[in-house]
C-alpha cells in the first residue's frame, strides 16, 4: 500500500519552502498537481526532475478512482496545489478523502498558507477566529454574509481583486456600519501590504486604487 504526502508550496517568495518539503518533493514517484505548468516552474527552480499529473477541479472526479489505483502500487505520491497547503481553498480534498477511505495513510507536511500571516499581521485578535474561504461568485453570497455577522471573533476569506469591492459593498449593508476590517494583499511578495479602515474607508480607498493580487480580507466581530 502506497503513502500521500500533501506538500505545500510557497504562496509567494520561493525561500519560504521547507528542507524537508524539498526532499519528499524529490522522493515522490508522482506528484498530482493543480496545474502542471506552475508546479514545474518551481521543480524546474530546485532543479528537480519528476513526474507530474494534473489533478484539479475540472477533471478530479474523471479521475479520481485512476489516481487511487496509482497511489496504491507507488511507494509514494505527492500533491500539490498552485500555491500553500492543497486543501485549503484548493482542488485535493477529493483525493484526501478518497484515500482515507481506501486505507491509504495520509501525511500533510506543515508549511505556508495566507491565512496565518495575515491574521497575525493584521492586529486582529487571533485567539479564536473564522475562516469562510471564498464567497460563492454569484448566488448565495449574502446568506453566507449574514450567517458570520453575529460572530464575535475574527472572520477571514480569500478575495479576487475584481470582487473585492463587490464583497465589501455587501457587508457595508449586512454588517454593522463601524465594523473594522483588514485587506491583505500579495502576502510574502514584494509588494506585500496591509490596508486597515472600516467597511467604508476601505471601499472608498480601493475605488480609487484598484487592486492587484492575491487577496485574503478579515472582519472583526461583533462587538
Amino acid at each position: 500500500m502506497g503513502r500521500l504526502v500533501i506538500i505545500p508550496t510557497p504562496i509567494g517568495n520561493l525561500e519560504d519552502i521547507t528542507l524537508r518539503s524539498i526532499r519528499m518533493l524529490k522522493e515522490c514517484q508522482v506528484i498530482y498537481a493543480e496545474d502542471t505548468r506552475v508546479t514545474k516552474r518551481l521543480l524546474n527552480h530546485l532543479e528537480i526532475q519528476n513526474h507530474v499529473i494534473a489533478f484539479h477541479a475540472h477533471n478530479e472526479h474523471r479521475i479520481l478512482e485512476k489516481c487511487i489505483d496509482s497511489i496504491k502500487e507507488k511507494e509514494l505520491t505527492g500533491l500539490v496545489s498552485d500555491a500553500g497547503t492543497p486543501g485549503i481553498s484548493d482542488p485535493g480534498y477529493l483525493l484526501i478523502h478518497k484515500c482515507i477511505e481506501e486505507g491509504i495513510d495520509v501525511e500533510c507536511l506543515p508549511g505556508p498558507t495566507a491565512i496565518i500571516p495575515a491574521l497575525v499581521a493584521s492586529g486582529f485578535p487571533s485567539e479564536r477566529f473564522h475562516f469562510e474561504g471564498f464567497l460563492p461568485h454569484k448566488k448565495g453570497r449574502e446568506t453566507r454574509l449574514k450567517n458570520v455577522m453575529e460572530l464575535d471573533c475574527t472572520v477571514i476569506y480569500y478575495e479576487s481583486p475584481h470582487r473585492i469591492l463587490k464583497t465589501l459593498s455587501q457587508m457595508l449593508k449586512i454588517f454593522d456600519s463601524d465594523r473594522k476590517a483588514c485587506v491583505v494583499r500579495e502576502i510574502s511578495k514584494i509588494y506585500e501590504t496591509y490596508h486597515h479602515g472600516n467597511l467604508s474607508s476601505l471601499i472608498d480607498y480601493f475605488t480609487e486604487n484598484k487592486p492587484k493580487g492575491e487577496i485574503v480580507l478579515l472582519v472583526s466581530g461583533k462587538d
